[in-house]
């Protein structure tokens, strides 16, 4: 797909909405948000993209109401669904609002399209959290991480699916409804199961984002609580990364169309959660951190790291920014917007 688009955004005044409503803007699109601006930072974020860009729309609206959610998608030429209750923690707190949120609202928009839309591109994302704990892959611990013997290269697409926790639950079965809905009604799906996303406008919290919670907490001097032995492992990928694999796939959807893609930072770009990544933080800001450790959180993933072969192989990504490069600008942001973060 060539030429100035009609963007819709849900969930576009978020962290990964921001970024992506900048990048398609700079390529000449019309973009439009759908957003109810109840997160924290999405005010802000709304804030800073109509001083920045006048011609932007945004939609207040909920995406668990379907006629809001109809009239907005019918008029897209493409849907990047990023609207979600998004934390672990307040899905086993209120499952029943997580489910309507995540499984409801992806209906929603679903049914939009079948019912009014059925040339635009679907976008989703999703989550490495649909694999679960992944109990029945054998671990190493190192003094500083644990290691994954038999999937050197990563967790990819063909890692059968174990939703666990009620967010496992309703964004696997949002993931599933959307890859069916291309089989089924013929609509052009996306699914890209997300490892850990960071970058500018991230207004982290202790239970979601946690590579911006970290120095958030550093540079405000908040307590930080590290679940588990802070040896488990992601792989980061920076914003800039995520948005380009966004544009590729649409660009390249005459074979991305109906697929699901493994989405990280990878081998390269993967450290412990606080023994590797600690460290870090604490030379960024020059003093060291004391932090609490407690128990795992349920459902928590000791290792994950994504292999993301399939979308190089289909759309030609992979990522450019390392961690020793990202984070450092990650951190530079949160400085200048310091009082933003109170």
């Amino acid at each position: 797909m060539t030429g100035m688009k009609r963007i819709l955004i849900t969930g576009g005044a978020g962290f990964i909405g921001t970024n992506a409503a900048v990048n398609f803007l700079q390529n000449g699109d019309h973009v439009t948000l759908f957003d109810n601006l109840s997160r924290r930072g999405s005010r802000q974020n709304l804030s800073f993209l109509q001083k920045q860009y006048p011609k932007i729309q945004c939609i207040e609206g909920d995406i668990r109401h379907e006629k809001k959610v109809s009239e907005a998608v019918k008029r897209a030429d493409v849907i990047v669904h990023l609207a979600a209750q998004v934390a672990v923690t307040g899905s086993i707190q209120n499952p029943r609002e997580d489910f309507e949120v995540n499984a409801g609202g992806t209906f929603n928009v679903l049914e939009a399209m079948r019912l009014g839309n059925k040339k635009a591109i679907l976008i989703y994302s999703s989550t490495n959290k649909v694999y679960g704990s992944l109990e029945h892959i054998p671990l190493r611990e190192t003094s500083v991480r644990y290691t994954c013997p038999t999937r050197r290269l990563g967790i990819d697409e063909n890692e059968p699916l174990d939703f666990h926790s009620p967010y496992g639950c309703s964004k696997g079965a949002a993931d599933q409804y959307v890859h069916d809905y291309s089989r089924i009604y013929g609509l052009k799906t996306i699914v890209f199961r997300q490892s850990c996303i960071y970058g500018p406008h991230q207004f982290g919290v202790e239970d979601q984002g946690w590579v911006a919670w970290f120095l958030i907490a550093a540079i405000l001097g908040k307590s930080i609580t590290i679940y588990g032995n802070g040896k488990q492992v992601r792989d980061l990928l920076y914003v800039d990364d995520l948005v380009r694999a966004y544009q590729l796939a649409i660009q390249n959807w005459k074979t991305t169309n109906g697929q699901v893609y493994v989405l990280g930072g990878g081998q390269d770009n993967s450290l412990s959660i606080w023994k590797e990544f600690g460290p870090i933080v604490e030379k960024l800001i020059s003093k060291k951190i004391h932090v609490e450790y407690t128990q795992m959180r349920p459902g928590d993933q000791p290792y994950f790291v994504g292999n993301t072969k399939k979308a190089f192989r289909d759309f030609g990504w992979k990522p450019k920014i390392p961690i020793s490069k990202g984070i450092p600008m990650l951190y530079r942001w949160l400085v200048e917007h310091q009082t933003e973060l109170q």
